[in-house]
């Protein structure tokens, strides 16, 4: 199908399961913060299958063509994986700066990052099992939960990403074994950090995707809407993922209005085009979408072009995150339209 359409990877949790005004009130959780979910822990895992099903079945009725599970066990996009490494002290965390410049709570690096079992394999078998269409899983990139910690046993940054990354190789490819047909890796930081990005977090992400034969996704952004609200025009770290050992490129474009001509300096990658401006809950008209993807397609194939949210539907009410969808949907049908008609 050309324009398949997909989640960057979140849905928006419901009230009943997370306290969303607690979690648009902090920045995004780099350690654990089970003060969030509203249901007591005996019955929690249970409730976050029932919502994780209406995800599913919210992007289904919208007409997403690839599934994610919504995150919807998740704090946070990286916390849930970058958490259950060993290596970590998350009873006793360390700061870093946040990409907005503000201190924030996160993992101290007191040992060897390794990780020791897998931890979303659960979650795309789950996946899996209720939806019939192609199912995509997301994962934190090691050189973003790097930069996420707090490092007291490694020499450099640079080290640590290392082992994240062999981390995240493993973990990857458990889950294309366990029935993934597409893994992410978010790696947001590359962004916010292009100088240390371009000395060590390609590479880092290179190492996590050795050996990996799935088809693999790479998403780089702005930061949630929600929380960073000046956006640039222009990606400072992006011509460089050329050089990167992933399919897919997943990019905003809709509230930066980026410039697209970009994209033409990664011709052999698939792009995942941002097409719902995510710092509002007004709903685009799949008009407002038809013309976003139109201006991708001014610089590539139709073929190469995957048609995606800017970021994560998160923060939005769930009642705008799924008419967005529905607006996505539609405006990739109607510039399907205008490409079967040429």
């Amino acid at each position: 199908m050309l324009l398949p359409t997909t989640l960057v990877g979140s849905y928006a949790q419901p009230e009943w399961l997370i306290d969303r005004k607690k979690l648009a009130g902090r920045f995004p959780p780099r350690v654990r913060a089970r003060e969030l979910w509203r249901i007591p822990e005996p019955f929690l895992a249970e409730a976050q299958d029932d919502a994780t099903i209406m995800a599913i079945k919210a992007q289904e009725e919208a007409g997403l063509d690839i599934i994610t599970d919504g995150e919807i066990r998740r704090e946070s996009y990286s916390n849930r994986f970058a958490t259950a490494l060993d290596g970590v002290d998350i009873d006793n965390p360390g700061t870093a700066l946040d990409r907005s410049g503000h201190p924030n709570p996160v993992p101290r690096i007191v040992g060897k990052i390794r990780r020791n079992r897998p931890v979303e394999v659960d979650d795309v078998k789950f996946l899996r099992k209720h939806t019939a269409k192609p199912i995509k899983m997301t994962v934190p990139g090691p050189f973003t939960m790097s930069q996420q910690a707090q490092n007291e046993h490694y020499a450099n940054l640079a080290d640590a990403a290392m082992d994240y990354a062999d981390a995240v190789n493993a973990e990857i490819k458990d889950l294309f074994a366990a029935g993934a047909d597409i893994v992410q890796i978010d790696e947001p930081y590359m962004q916010a950090r292009p100088k240390p990005a371009e000395e060590y977090g390609l590479a880092a992400l290179n190492r996590a995707l050795d050996g990996v034969t799935g088809v693999t996704a790479v998403h780089i952004c702005f930061g949630y809407a929600a929380i960073i609200h000046q956006r640039p025009s222009a990606y400072s770290f992006l011509p460089q993922l050329k050089n990167c050992r992933c399919n897919q490129i997943s990019i905003e474009t809709a509230q930066s209005n980026l410039d697209c001509s970009i994209l033409a300096e990664l011709p052999d990658k698939k792009i995942m085009v941002g097409t719902l401006d995510l710092s509002t809950s007004e709903v685009e008209s799949p008009e407002t979408v038809a013309a976003r993807i139109r201006r991708a397609l001014r610089f590539r194939k139709a073929e190469d072009i995957i048609v995606a949210p800017d970021c994560g539907l998160k923060y939005l009410p769930r009642e705008a995150a799924f008419a967005k969808m529905k607006a996505m949907v539609e405006g990739a049908k109607i510039v399907r339209s205008e490409l079967s008609a040429q």
